[in-house]
């Protein structure tokens, strides 16, 4: 996973009125989970919204007190409304104990169905994977490159070393679409007579995942 470094401060009271407090000056609550105690305390807002507002899973080594703890985001608590970062939950990486973590899907390649004309679908941005840390991956790579129009990357095709993907096996990742008036056949005829393959970078597909929400401690 990439890596990325956060300084925490640790709160000193832990309660509505204090989260409150922090928020006013900028600060976002915290919890780590994981070792032999949690361990409550707060990181800058802009600091955190840097490994938040992307598409990327982090390893963060965390600064507390002058501890370093490596740790990865396991749920963030967003504004009803505004939808800032108001609470987060942190989980500390042991080597020798698997995690369970949302791990983000992506494609490469061009598929051969999306070159004849047809629609490049990713129902699941996001997948839950397990493992230990030292074989998280930064991504879930799916070549789409031999695919035509119909066909589908299952969950059960995909191949992580040392890392199980806890989705049913039959869930559909990846799926070319039929478009209307589109014969593969032709076009893939017509193109082996040229000799020639298509440059243009395959259409991203929108996604389901939602970030939950879960309440603050």
């Amino acid at each position: 996973m990439k890596n990325v470094s956060l300084s925490g401060s640790p709160r000193e009271s832990v309660g509505k009125k204090d989260a409150k407090d922090l928020r006013r000056a900028g600060k976002v609550p915290c919890v780590l989970y994981g070792g032999e105690n949690q361990f409550h305390f707060s990181v800058n807002y802009l600091d955190l919204t840097k490994v938040v507002f992307t598409g990327d899973v982090f390893r963060i080594d965390l600064d507390l007190d002058g501890k370093k703890v490596p740790a990865v985001i396991k749920e963030i608590q967003f504004h009803p409304v505004s939808d800032k970062v108001i609470h987060v939950d942190f989980v500390e990486l042991l080597e020798d104990k698997s995690i369970k973590i949302k791990m983000p899907v992506r494609v490469t390649g061009l598929a051969l169905g999306v070159k004849n004309g047809g629609r490049l679908m990713t129902p699941y941005r996001k997948l839950t994977i397990k493992g230990r840390p030292s074989a998280l991956p930064d991504d879930i790579e799916i070549d789409i490159t031999p695919l035509r129009i119909g066909e589908k990357v299952r969950v059960s095709e995909i191949e992580l070393k040392g890392v199980e993907i806890l989705e049913p096996k039959d869930t559909v990742v990846v799926l070319i679409k039929t478009a209307r008036n589109i014969i593969e056949d032709e076009v893939e005829e017509e193109e082996g007579e040229e000799g020639e393959e298509g440059t243009e970078g395959a259409e991203g597909g929108e996604g389901g995942e939602k970030a939950e929400k879960p309440a603050e401690n």
